[in-house]
């Protein structure tokens, strides 16, 4: 409502959106929350921004977008690179590991005095096997008139020739059983 001298007149657009009995005082007060909350709003944006800002500096450091663009597309190259390689070490390695399961792996040797004679226990049994014990059994025997070695053939940790006791203590050894 404003009054001018001894007239009062109503303002028409407080009545037309049903405002007409609100105190503009209110009103006002409304406005200068809204306007602090709006600035409130804005510092922290600004603030957002500027640390938005130093990160992107650090980032650019020296460069343009020229050099950006190159070293995004070295970076690219070098992915690329890096996968081909991985993937031929990938194979590269599973061929390692495939001539690996024949390669002798496992030993066990057992020495002794063939004929409790001699001493200092000459004589020895050696198993070599793979991955999936299959090998050989060399045994080596020491006496006063000479030395004999033989080879006893093993296949998935069984020989089919009967083993002495300090071939079978070896091959026992090999496979992880002693």
């Amino acid at each position: 409502m404003l009054t001018t001298g001894n007239t009062t007149v109503i303002s028409n657009l407080f009545q037309d959106m049903g405002l007409g009995g609100i105190d503009v005082g209110y009103l006002f007060i409304g406005m200068a929350a809204c306007i602090l909350l709006l600035l409130i709003l804005a510092i922290v944006q600004l603030r957002k921004t500027s640390q938005l800002e130093k990160r992107l500096d650090k980032f650019m450091l020296g460069k343009d977008a020229k050099s950006l663009e190159k070293d995004i597309i070295a970076l690219y190259e070098d992915n690329k690179f890096i996968k081909i390689n991985m993937d031929k070490n990938k194979k590269d390695i599973r061929k390692l590991y495939k001539n690996m399961e024949s390669a002798f792996q496992k030993a066990g040797i057992v020495k002794y005095d063939a004929f409790h004679q001699m001493g200092g226990q000459l004589s020895f049994s050696l198993a070599l096997l793979d991955e999936n014990n299959n090998g050989f059994v060399l045994n080596s025997v020491h006496s006063t008139e000479g030395c004999y070695t033989y080879t006893k053939e093993i296949k998935n940790g069984e020989c089919t020739i009967s083993l002495g006791d300090e071939e079978k203590q070896a091959l026992s050894i090999a496979m992880g059983k002693q």
